[in-house]
């Protein structure tokens, strides 16, 4: 998805051609390839839903009040006033600095998205009721931007560090695949924020914990919406699938970041800030299995495939050493962790590439919405932190619904 960017974070068709995203955890339900819109000044402003410019991304980490007041116009609310309490901790604070990092990414989407409705790029010039669609996404644009300056000025006072955007490539090139892809993440997001406000309280951080809950049913407003464009329920489960903040992480790096750029925020997390634990990089887990066979009527045998050695950012490698521990592990709704050992051996193709299968019980579990994949390192797992903390590879997410 490429029309006119709104961030020098943001890089051009002609730039990031070559750079497919990382894994096909996205890429089931989306196109990958990109869009030949032409691409002017990177140094646009985007537009608000009453004609006025809304700040690039690189602004909003330090943007005036008359701009401020433009967004809060149109998201319809102000950013929160409300006088900080105690000092966060180090752990508490990293999590904030990722808020930022995930907002930032998704400022960048809903920025090139509302500019490629817009100016009727190709792919995105045949919308049903497009000017109450574009309307109501100039406001989730808006939405995004304060929850990035929300969290963005939080770290910058208390850690004195600023989360700047990233250089981003998005693997959409029509409105409706756009919008499938702003559902799964927004899916994602959901998944994480409860293990945000988790860290906030078990590190003594509870005045942290009611604004995070706001964004959550800002989010899931949002999400709604996407599912009714795409004709599905609007609520996609009664209880939505648990996450981690690392899972988020790895799916943002992996998926849309430039590989082989440059990413101070994404340096910043894996460091940690104020003596917090920083978050933690994972290789690849592809799906091979086609989207549509995973469903909630059937069980089946899927596919997934992980590369023996792939060079990751922070001069990380990964190098696949198959042990008995190794497992497929799912997370699905609130429910126990599922989990199948799996064998990481190589084809024999001298590829790199090693092909393996798990059970995928959709039907015996009823594994319906989100579902998070990865290969842990430990088949004795019980709940989502520990999961994370022993992935090796992930994650790869499936919908069912």
């Amino acid at each position: 998805m490429h029309g006119k960017l709104a961030s020098t974070a943001l890089l051009g068709f002609s730039a990031i051609a070559a750079a497919a995203p990382w894994g096909n955890s996205w890429s089931t339900t989306v196109s990958s390839s990109y869009s030949t819109a032409s691409v002017a000044s990177s140094t646009h402003s985007s537009v608000s839903a009453s004609g006025t410019a809304i700040p690039p991304i690189n602004d909003l980490d330090n943007i005036s009040a008359a701009d401020l007041a433009a967004i809060e116009q149109v998201a319809g609310g102000t950013l929160s006033n409300a006088t900080g309490g105690a000092k966060p901790s180090g752990n508490s604070i990293t999590s904030v600095a990722f808020v930022a990092f995930n907002e930032l990414f998704e400022v960048a989407f809903f920025t090139e998205l509302v500019y490629n409705i817009t100016n009727n790029v190709h792919g995105f010039d045949h919308i049903p009721n497009r000017d109450s669609v574009l309307n109501i996404l100039k406001v989730h644009l808006a939405d995004e931007e304060l929850h990035a300056i929300n969290a963005i000025k939080a770290v910058q006072g208390v850690a004195n560090t600023t989360i700047a955007p990233c250089q981003y490539t998005f693997p959409v090139t029509t409105f409706n695949d756009s919008i499938a892809l702003a559902s799964k993440f927004t899916d994602v997001v959901l998944s994480t924020l409860p293990d945000i406000q988790t860290i906030f309280a078990q590190n003594n951080d509870a005045g942290l914990i009611r604004g995070v809950g706001s964004v959550i049913g800002q989010e899931g407003e949002q999400d709604g919406f996407y599912r009714e464009l795409l004709g599905k329920v609007p609520a996609q489960l009664p209880f939505l699938t648990a996450g981690a903040r690392n899972f988020a992480f790895n799916a943002i790096n992996q998926n849309f970041i430039v590989p082989g750029s440059s990413c101070p925020a994404r340096d910043t997390l894996l460091a940690g800030l104020n003596g917090g634990e920083g978050l933690k990089l994972f290789d690849v887990l592809n799906i091979e299995t086609s989207a549509s066979e995973f469903t909630d009527e059937t069980d089946i045998e899927a596919t997934f495939s992980v590369l023996t050695s792939t060079q990751q950012p922070a001069a990380q490698s990964f190098a696949v050493q198959s042990t008995p521990s190794n497992c497929l592990t799912y997370i699905n709704q609130q429910n126990v962790p599922l989990q199948f050992p799996v064998t990481l051996e190589l084809s024999g193709k001298n590829d790199g590439k090693i092909e393996f299968t798990a059970p995928f019980p959709g039907k015996t579990h009823f594994l319906n919405g989100l579902t998070i994949a990865v290969v842990t390192d430990s088949c004795n797992l019980t709940d989502v932190d520990q999961i994370s903390e022993h992935t090796v590879f992930g994650p790869a997410l499936i919908e069912v619904n």
